[in-house]
């Protein structure tokens, strides 16, 4: 959850809500994490990370192409639901990007 944000001199901060299990990253390779993320699991964070790209790009106006989906950029809640971190290299798609330009027309 966004609780606020912030812009100062150029710079933008957000303020989000704290993820207890920290990266997908840091989960896989910590000793007990490969073992308590197991397949049924890893599937239901793969699927809850399509819906978030899906969400910014068909659901978003502008869209929104994040750019830098890493397992570091991934975040964990408690009952392992992913959250899509780190929008620092994210852009908005403007609508001159949809045009087609046909080269053989």
């Amino acid at each position: 959850m966004l609780y606020g944000f912030c812009s100062m001199k150029g710079y933008m901060y957000l303020v989000y809500e704290y993820i207890e299990m920290g990266s997908l990253g840091k989960v896989l390779y910590s000793d007990d994490g490969a073992v308590e993320l197991g397949w049924g699991t890893r599937v239901s964070i793969v699927q809850g990370v399509a819906h978030a790209l899906a969400y910014l790009h068909h659901e978003c106006s502008p869209p929104i192409v994040h750019r830098n989906i890493s397992m570091n950029n991934i975040l964990l809640e408690s009952e392992l639901q992913p959250r899509l971190s780190d929008f620092g290299t994210a852009r908005l798609l403007s609508p001159d990007n949809f045009k087609r330009k046909c080269t053989s027309c």
